[in-house]
């Protein structure tokens, strides 16, 4: 168990609290959990690379650490009203379709590529900094409304160039992979 990868699984553990701090209401609290598992996912790779600790089960786990925060901090803050229905619905699909992809991409190639784009990375990026303004205006009563706006806009404009950049690559791989079985036929 490496330093990145205890970091990736306490962000990981931390999505409950966060999420139950935000439903309690207890928004100051709930700001600094989520912003504290925000930056995590920066430290956490920073220390995998700069301490050559890069490993595939620490790519798996911070890939699931990053899509369980950001589900559940979207679908708490949906559900209470302080993000846009439509916007947690993007958000939550494309994780869904990364993920389905990914089971079926492993079935038919026999194979699991859990690297990250580098879209992928600024849309995951953004989805934090909006979910941590959001909480940050609940908190400390601030005015972000300037910043949030074109924040969303840029969240749901990465979530569906991010989401459409791995059907493309994975129709790739898939299509690879038909075309060398036929060929062995």
């Amino acid at each position: 168990m490496t330093l990145p990868n205890v970091i990736t699984l306490a962000r990981l553990m931390s999505v409950p609290l966060g999420v139950w701090l935000l439903l309690q209401g207890s928004f100051i609290a709930g700001f600094w959990v989520i912003l504290a598992a925000g930056l995590s996912d920066a430290v956490d790779g920073f220390l995998a690379r700069r301490l050559g600790m890069l490993s595939r089960l620490g790519a798996v786990l911070d890939s699931i650490a990053d899509k369980t925060l950001v589900v559940g901090i979207f679908l708490t803050l949906g559900y209470q009203g302080y993000v846009e229905t439509w916007l947690v619905i993007l958000v939550v699909f494309r994780d869904l379709l990364i993920v389905g992809g990914a089971v079926i991409l492993r079935l038919v190639t026999g194979d699991l590529d859990v690297r990250p784009t580098r879209l992928s990375k600024v849309n995951t990026a953004a989805q934090i900094v909006l979910a941590v303004l959001v909480v940050a205006q609940l908190a400390f009563a601030l005015q972000l409304t300037a910043y949030l706006t074109p924040l969303t806009w840029l969240v749901a404009t990465t979530t569906i160039l991010s989401g459409a950049t791995y059907l493309v690559a994975w129709g790739r791989r898939l299509n690879e992979t038909e075309t060398a079985r036929a060929g062995r036929l």
